[in-house]
């Protein structure tokens, strides 16, 4: 197929592109390369997508309305994956206009450019953030996710309203992704794992949240690529079976779905960290701090609807993934 990726010279965005690549689609790549975190490892990505013969990049912010018109009507994409966000819990108390901008406007131009072109299919990163305050677990997409605790969760479940509406104005097929605690080689400086290597290796302290008392559902980036693909691969279809008199958030009678992507099993923090100790070699000096504003202590992915309709389950197993992370931020910073 001939596809559109955004976000391509992100942790996610890079990994997909390649998958895809490898499969024998051609991909044009859509990034804006901003300075959220080091430029260098997002061009490191890029020169690696180069190498193939399928792949074309174009720098560009989502926010040009022209710009994005403008791509999709020359390249006429069959299927569209949109990664490309401004991402980050904390960030979002700080910037909060950067949200807006990336999250709502550029969704915008990217939902009115499918629909002008006759995009197949919408594949678009949503996050487990939208579940907020939510404390039923496991997390499931049949839930209301009404009660955001910051920005970027509120955007995100923006994203999932305007999508549906798209899907149900247009006939757009559409699909949200809510990743879970995404992790693995090349993955992006701001997340808990690359924090934390880089501090232990650099016999600095680690700052662990809620005194370590957080559970997450750290899902490997190797699994998070198998459920976006499979997705791509699957049309959403009406649900026939969706009722008004008792409305089911995951699905509708439009061509629009959503799912988790999750491990599946949560750990805790202390164990993730004692794992990483052990690939390491070293240990963490841990400087414990209270729960942070916008943060949740548990996140936990139901992932049945995933298995039913695309017959996968992540399941890489921890250690493994903390294994090739290591090996790869050794190699990469040659430390």
């Amino acid at each position: 197929m001939h596809l559109l990726v955004t976000g391509v010279a992100g942790f996610i965005g890079f990994h997909v592109a390649r998958r895809l690549l490898e499969r024998g689609d051609t991909v044009v790549g859509i990034d804006n390369v901003n300075t959220y975190y080091d430029v260098r490892l997002k061009q490191a990505r890029l020169a690696l997508l180069s190498g193939h013969e399928g792949f074309s990049f174009l720098q560009l912010n989502l926010a040009d309305r022209d710009g994005m018109t403008e791509v999709l009507s020359r390249q006429r994409p069959q299927r569209v994956v949109h990664l490309a966000a401004q991402a980050g819990v904390r960030h979002s108390l700080t910037h909060p206009h950067a949200y807006i901008e990336s999250n709502l406007v550029g969704f915008l131009h990217i939902l009115e450019s499918c629909r002008h072109t006759q995009v197949e299919h919408l594949v678009y990163a949503s996050t487990s953030s939208v579940y907020g305050a939510n404390t039923k677990m496991p997390f499931s997409v049949h839930d209301n996710v009404d009660h955001p605790v910051s920005l970027y969760a509120a955007s995100k479940k923006a994203n999932e309203l305007m999508a549906h509406t798209y899907s149900h104005l247009y006939g757009l097929p559409t699909t949200g992704l809510r990743f879970f605690t995404v992790y693995g080689p090349w993955g992006r400086p701001d997340m808990a794992l690359f924090l934390f290597t880089r501090a232990i290796l650099a016999g600095e302290p680690i700052d662990v949240f809620n005194y370590g008392k957080m559970r997450r559902d750290f899902t490997y980036i190797d699994d998070i690529v198998e459920g976006v693909v499979r997705v791509l691969d699957t049309l959403p279809r009406p649900n026939p079976a969706w009722s008004g008199l008792a409305p089911d958030p995951g699905t509708s009678k439009a061509p629009y779905r959503i799912y988790n992507i999750g491990n599946n099993q949560p750990v805790e923090l202390l164990h993730f960290i004692e794992v990483l100790e052990t690939c390491l070699g070293r240990k963490a000096e841990k400087r414990l701090l209270p729960l942070q504003a916008g943060d949740v202590p548990e996140t936990y992915a139901d992932v049945d609807d995933l298995i039913r309709d695309v017959g996968f389950r992540p399941a890489t197993p921890l250690s493994v993934g903390i294994a090739r992370f290591v090996e790869w931020y050794r190699a990469f910073y040659q430390v």
